[in-house]
C-alpha cells in the first residue's frame, strides 16, 4: 500500500501544474501529491517560522482555496462573504499591500510574491508566528489564529471580530478543516525533508 501511494506521488507531480489550484482541495494529502515541492515549501516555512503546516495549509484554503490570482469580491470572497471593499488582498494567502511590505521587511525576502506558493506559505507561516509572539495565541489555537488573520493584530485586540457572526463561523470552519488536514497528514506518504532539492538540484 506505502509502496502504492509512492508511485501515485511521483505520478501527480509530474502532471501537477504550479498555477491551476489543486483538483481536491479538501484532502491536503492529494493537495501534497499532486503539487510538486508545496510539501517542501511548508515544510521550509515551518522551520523558519515554527508554524504547523497544517495550520499553514487550513489558512490558505479558507483565504483564496489555493487559487494564485485570485481577489476579494467587493462582495465578499466568491460572493459568500462580507467582503473588505477595494481591499488590496491578492494571492494565495489574500495578504493586503501594507502587511506584505512589513514581510518582507522584516524577513528580508526581496522579490517575494503573493501568487508564488513558495513566498505564500511563508508569509502565513511568518504571520501566525507573529500572532503568537504579539498577541499570545499559540499555534495551536487556530480559532483565535485565523481571527487575528482576518482581522489584523490590531483589530484583534480592539475585538472587532466579536460582532461578525459570520467571521466567527468561518473560524470554525477554518479550525475544522485544520483538523482534517491534521488527522490526513497522519497517513500520507510524503517524501522526506530535501527530496525534491535532491532530485532538481
Amino acid at each position: 500500500m506505502r509502496s502504492a501511494c509512492v508511485v501515485l506521488f511521483c505520478c501527480a507531480v509530474v502532471t501537477g501544474c504550479a498555477t491551476s489550484p489543486p483538483s481536491r482541495s479538501d484532502d491536503v494529502c492529494r493537495i501534497f501529491y499532486e503539487k510538486r515541492g508545496w510539501y517542501e515549501a511548508a515544510l521550509d516555512a515551518k522551520r523558519r517560522h515554527g508554524t504547523p503546516v497544517d495550520l499553514q495549509m487550513a489558512i490558505i484554503k479558507q483565504e483564496s482555496d489555493f487559487q494564485h490570482d485570485v481577489r476579494p469580491r467587493e462582495d465578499g470572497f466568491l460572493g459568500i462573504f462580507p467582503g473588505r471593499t477595494k481591499s488590496s488582498a491578492y494571492g494565495y494567502s489574500q495578504a493586503i499591500d501594507s502587511t506584505w511590505r512589513a514581510y518582507v521587511d522584516d524577513t528580508g525576502v526581496r522579490g517575494a510574491r503573493r501568487d508564488v506558493f513558495y513566498d505564500a506559505v511563508d508569509f502565513v507561516a511568518w504571520y501566525s508566528n507573529q500572532t503568537r509572539i504579539r498577541s499570545g495565541i499559540g499555534f495551536n489555537d487556530t480559532y483565535n489564529q485565523y481571527l487575528n488573520y482576518h482581522e489584523g493584530w490590531g483589530g484583534y485586540s480592539r475585538n472587532t471580530h466579536a460582532s461578525k457572526a459570520w467571521l466567527l463561523a468561518v473560524a470554525d470552519k477554518v479550525t475544522h478543516n485544520r483538523t482534517r488536514y491534521a488527522q490526513q497528514m497522519q497517513r500520507c506518504v510524503l517524501p522526506p525533508a530535501g527530496f525534491w532539492r535532491r532530485v532538481v538540484g
